[in-house]
């Protein structure tokens, strides 16, 4: 069994090129690294995107990258023909930039809209232009209120770090899990945190994901609709942009 994928993005979101090593590749033409940049689908976030670039300078598109067996190796969906890379050779991964940027903008903006609204995540979904939080609230809030208050904090540009705390420090704040049906995976003795704020003074949660390293980096954002899903569940869809208050 290969050795887990290093999965450089979770040290450093801005990495969008780096050198790696093909570790296999296996009979649907997906390859798997010893190290990467490229973010897995997982925790409602979408996979990246981008190419590798072999030693004579061509390129292999890639369209998605999952996680594959065992769980922390990535792998890749590959388009186009050609020769496929050997085990043992030396790419250079490239991320779409522009579309990691917008999804990390994203991610952080959700985290801020659940600071916001303290209320269990049933559901999540991050996306280049609209995102969705789901909320298990009975009450629907007015949109233009959140919106200024998630800008409140975008504005007063709070820094955003990881640390890591055992897993028995997250069954001690039972608290810090903020969906209602999603829990950490757990086995690894250690937990992932995304904090916010000057000692995680606004925010602290467990994610894997990618994120901006200052709330002013998110930039506009606003609340474009609050859906009703169930009788107890609002669904709130996040966008870029100010809201349009005509």
């Amino acid at each position: 069994m290969a050795d887990p994928t290093e999965q450089l993005f979770a040290a450093d979101a801005y990495l969008s090129t780096v050198e790696a090593n093909v570790v296999a590749v296996d009979g649907d033409g997906a390859i798997l690294l010893d190290r990467t940049n490229f973010y897995a689908t997982s925790g409602g976030q979408p996979g990246d995107t981008g190419f590798l670039e072999r030693a004579d300078g061509t390129q292999i598109a890639v369209t998605g990258t999952v996680y594959g067996d065992p769980s922390k190796s990535v792998i890749r969906h590959l388009t186009g023909g050609g020769v496929l890379p050997e085990p043992g050779e030396k790419l250079i991964l490239h991320i779409d930039w522009e579309r990691r940027h917008k999804l990390m903008r994203m991610h952080t903006a959700c985290h801020l809209l659940s600071v916001v609204c303290p209320f269990p995540i049933t559901g999540a979904s991050v996306g280049e232009e609209e995102s969705r939080v789901d909320f298990d609230m009975a009450d629907a809030p007015d949109k233009a209120e959140i919106t200024s208050q998630i800008m409140r904090l975008v504005s007063e540009n709070h820094p955003i770090f990881t640390r890591t705390i055992q897993e028995s420090e997250l069954e001690a704040n039972p608290g810090l899990v903020k969906s209602k049906n999603v829990r950490p995976p757990r086995g690894t003795g250690s937990i992932r945190l995304v904090c916010i704020g000057d000692d995680a003074n606004v925010d602290s949660q467990p994610c894997g994901g990618t994120h901006v390293t200052e709330t002013g980096e998110v930039g506009p954002v606003h609340i474009g609709k609050i859906e009703k899903k169930g009788r107890e569940n609002r669904r709130f869809r996040i966008r870029f942009g100010a809201l349009d208050s005509s």
